[in-house]
């Protein structure tokens, strides 16, 4: 008797965070950014705690932008409930980053204020990230 095909993908109902980012991964308006190098969700808390760190170390000069969004909702049960009666509420919305996906851009600052205002940010999300400077940058 004939075995149905195995697929190889099997489907997951979070999705799967495979491979590297397939866009998003050049800096496409300022000179400096901060790009993941690991795969996670990152919530629409977590991207706010690190904007408000790097603005506020950037004393309001230059420009910063943000190239995720938190589209991506997350649903939860509440505690001690019961297995069944459908889906849990939406707990917060996060957004998916996969490797070499560009977190944040910022332009209109020297380098020495870009590089320590994107560390401060860095340390407010659950992503390693690395500093990127633009190719047509000079001094």
């Amino acid at each position: 008797m004939l075995q149905p095909k195995r697929t190889k993908y099997r489907k997951h109902q979070k999705g799967r965070m495979k491979g590297n980012a397939g866009r998003g991964h050049r800096l496409s308006n300022g000179t400096f950014g901060i790009k993941s190098l690991d795969a996670s969700f990152i919530n629409s808390r977590q991207i706010e705690a690190a904007r408000i760190a790097a603005t506020r170390y950037m004393k309001r000069e230059g420009s910063l932008w943000i190239k995720i969004f938190p589209d991506k909702p997350i649903t939860k049960k509440p505690l001690e409930v019961r297995m069944g009666k459908g889906k849990g509420a939406v707990e917060y919305y996060a957004a998916v980053v996969k490797p070499g996906r560009i977190i944040f851009e910022i332009g209109g600052v020297p380098e020495a204020v870009a590089k320590e205002a994107l560390r401060l940010a860095a340390q407010k999300l659950p992503v390693k990230t690395k500093f990127i400077v633009a190719r047509d940058y000079q001094e």
